[in-house]
């Protein structure tokens, strides 16, 4: 879609090259850090809540404890990192566009390192609502730093699309990341935590490996020229809240919010609840329980035959946990690969499909068919010889549905001006996005509990939860306004 009103490429310096490349390093690791929860949420319920007598933890997908852990794990941060975020959104147009970013990754690359040295449910919450306000105020920075370095339209567009793509390497990165600590652990070649070797803590820890380079470069990349003139002539408006709710812009707030909450509600309500369905230590996926049983055995068969003895309760949990885990994340990789994908794919279709209404109903109509179906068939055959198939239809569901985050990327800095860009993006990317979007986990979460746990109704829910908010959000797409080129300059 190109831009009417300023049609001028600019030529790729060394420097808009750097903060390209820097943006894209950026969007990867804030997914990077927010699909981490999905992943590690159930061993480390299961290692931070305690063991019953049996040696089986208190905290299993489905049971009341764990539906009250997983809830809060999921919902506070997402809400603490959407009001925040709201804020670091209005300092985004006060205090500029780079400053912002910079305190935003010192604050979850810290977090990151944090969670995984955490002891107890409540140290883990309390470092990941840091994480999420980091990552949520991150995003919004970047998206606008990214919209205002380029004058012309279409290549606004292009870097946009292209550099939000890379949202998905951190998808693929935090699966690889996942599946090597859960390997590191196994073999026990990296330094115990706590007393012991558990992959969620090191996969934790991770995060803060990419932000090392971002805290060092960013500090010396540009301001965003827009802003930065803006603010030498003293024509920035003063930015405020409340005028998103002005007659002009009330339209574009409130249906840009329900509609990316929407977006949210697909993911969060059914896709990422996929690890707690297929990894269940109790009426899990079957072919993932019994690759962890035989992982048990071997090891325990091993340690007969070096000490004579078996390996302790304990251990063989910790191990039966790794193997899952293992198993899971090789599932979760086609759903991020799928992502990738639909992030190039939305990218370039952005290139020629000049309707925004018809660009996001490509993929979100699809969406609204695929991700219900896929998780209503998962529900019917989690104890069957099915893996291969949910691979394929987690890759279908990550395509159509990870597409509709870039496109909000590319969307929203066209309809709010200069001076409430970063207060507009913030507003629908977190409390559209981060708290109503995340509440369909809440209410996946909380309407699947059951005695004893049942992963097949979480699957069930899930279903349920994100049809309903696909349905809602492709009607509410048609009152979704067409950018006006103007508001660029605005």
């Amino acid at each position: 879609m190109s831009d009417p009103a300023a049609s001028t490429s600019i030529k790729m310096t060394r420097v808009t090259w750097l903060v390209c490349i820097i943006a894209s390093i950026g969007f990867a690791f804030d997914i990077y850090e927010l699909l981490m929860l999905p992943l590690i949420v159930k061993p480390a319920l299961a290692s931070l809540g305690g063991v019953g007598e049996n040696g089986v933890p208190l905290l299993t997908p489905g049971s009341p404890e764990y539906v009250k852990w997983a809830r809060m794990l999921f919902f506070i941060p997402s809400l603490a990192g959407g009001l925040f975020g709201l804020v670091g959104g209005y300092l985004t147009d006060i205090l500029g566009r780079r400053r912002v970013l910079t305190f935003s990754i010192l604050l979850y690359a810290f977090a990151a390192c944090a969670a995984g040295f955490s002891t107890t449910l409540y140290q883990l919450l309390f470092f990941r609502c840091l994480v999420f306000i980091g990552v949520c105020v991150e995003f919004v920075a970047a998206v606008a730093w990214l919209a205002e370095l380029f004058d012309d339209g279409h290549q606004r567009e292009k870097v946009l699309g292209y550099t939000q793509a890379f949202s998905s390497f951190g998808g693929l990165l935090v699966a690889g990341a996942n599946m090597l600590a859960a390997w590191l652990a196994k073999e026990e070649l990296v330094p115990a935590i706590n007393g012991g070797h558990e992959a969620w803590r090191y996969t934790l820890i991770s995060g803060v490996i990419p932000a090392l380079p971002l805290i060092l470069i960013r500090p010396f990349l540009p301001e965003s020229p827009a802003w930065q003139r803006k603010r030498e002539t003293g024509t920035i408006k003063r930015a405020s809240p409340f005028d998103l709710l002005a007659p002009g812009l009330r339209r574009t707030t409130i249906v840009t919010t329900l509609i990316f909450a929407s977006s949210y509600g697909l993911a969060l309500g059914a896709i990422q609840q996929l690890p707690q369905i297929l990894g269940s230590p109790v009426k899990g996926h079957k072919e993932i329980a019994e690759y962890a049983k035989g992982v048990v055995e071997k090891a325990n068969e091993k340690a007969k035959a070096d000490t004579g003895k078996p390996l302790p309760e304990g251990k063989l949990k910790a191990i039966r946990g790794n193997a899952a885990d293992e198993a899971v994340a090789k599932v979760t990789l086609s759903q991020e690969l799928g992502g990738l994908v639909g992030r190039f794919a939305l990218a370039m279709a952005a290139l020629v499909v000049v309707s925004r209404r018809m660009l996001l109903r490509c993929f979100q109509l699809p969406a609204m068919f695929v991700v219900p179906a896929l998780f209503y068939w998962i529900s019917q055959n989690l104890q069957a010889d099915s893996l291969t198939m949910i691979k394929f239809g987690i890759f279908a569901a990550g395509f159509f549905t990870v597409a509709q985050f870039s496109f909000w990327g590319n969307y929203i800095p066209l309809v709010f001006p200069v001076h409430l860009r970063g207060t507009g993006e913030s507003f629908a990317a977190n409390i559209g996005g981060r708290v109503i979007g995340t509440g369909a986990a809440w209410l996946t979460i909380t309407l699947s509990e059951s005695t004893p746990p049942d992963p097949s109704k979480i699957a069930l829910t899930g279903a349920m939860i994100a049809g309903c908010y696909a349905l809602a959000g492709a009607v509410l797409t048609q009152w979704l306004p067409e950018p006006n080129p103007e508001t660029m300059t605005e």
